[in-house]
């Protein structure tokens, strides 16, 4: 697809991942449109990259509802989502809160189901479209302390698979990306220490190339899933 006037949403978009491949759409010629909870902090950031936002809580389906309306009202279309907004949630099984395993699982999962419902009549009325979703390394193995989040991302994949299989006819790519560790906000956002700054570590702009480059394929085409390992990272 050539991203020259197109129109993408991209949640969790005030900062890491999203933040960047919107700067990177954005290069790219297309409307970048990122979406968070946090309006201040995510108008902000949408001023300083020069993209439009907007608001809303992709958990809530009231609110997803208030998103799609703004994207039909304001572009008339929608040619990708990304659906990026999501946050880690680590302990041991016996320790586990239930509402923070709960919460984990609304916005990961509900989340993206809801942003991509939502986008589904746009996509069948255009007969064309792209939803990429954003999963991790963590949805391809399990680890101790990591049954919220890895429950998540396993979940991810599975409904990656039924969209496919659902929206192809529809002329609508579904694609999957596997980051390993990536050096963003995610670690403090999931309650641990902050970690030193590695260079030899995955960085945002890495998984934003991979998001742009699986959208820039040509429409006969898409890529299924792709995983996203640093080359040689030192500890």
């Amino acid at each position: 697809m050539n991203l020259e006037n197109k129109v993408v949403l991209v949640t969790g978009g005030s900062q890491g991942i999203g933040l960047a491949t919107a700067k990177m759409l954005k290069e790219r010629g297309a409307t970048a449109i990122i979406n968070g909870r946090n309006e201040g902090r995510l108008k902000k950031a949408a001023e300083e990259a020069g993209v439009d936002y907007v608001q809303g809580d992709v958990a809530d389906e009231k609110s997803v509802e208030a998103i799609y309306k703004t994207i039909e009202e304001k572009y008339g279309r929608l040619d990708a989502l990304v659906n990026n907004a999501g946050y880690g949630y680590f302990a041991p099984l016996e320790h586990i809160d239930l509402e923070q395993f709960q919460n984990v699982f609304a916005t990961n999962v509900t989340g993206a189901m809801l942003m991509a419902r939502g986008a589904v009549p746009l996509f069948k009325k255009q007969n064309s479209g792209n939803i990429i979703n954003i999963s991790s390394t963590a949805g391809t193995r399990g680890f101790a302390a990591g049954t919220a989040y890895c429950g998540t991302k396993f979940a991810l994949k599975a409904m990656t698979e039924c969209w496919r299989a659902e929206l192809r006819q529809h002329n609508v790519r579904v694609v999957l990306i596997n980051p390993s560790e990536v050096q963003t906000e995610f670690v403090v956002n999931s309650g641990r220490d902050a970690r030193p700054y590695n260079e030899t570590k995955l960085h945002s702009e890495d998984i934003a190339h991979t998001i742009v480059a699986a959208l820039e394929m040509e429409d006969r085409g898409f890529i299924t899933e792709l995983t996203v390992f640093a080359t040689n990272p030192q500890t």
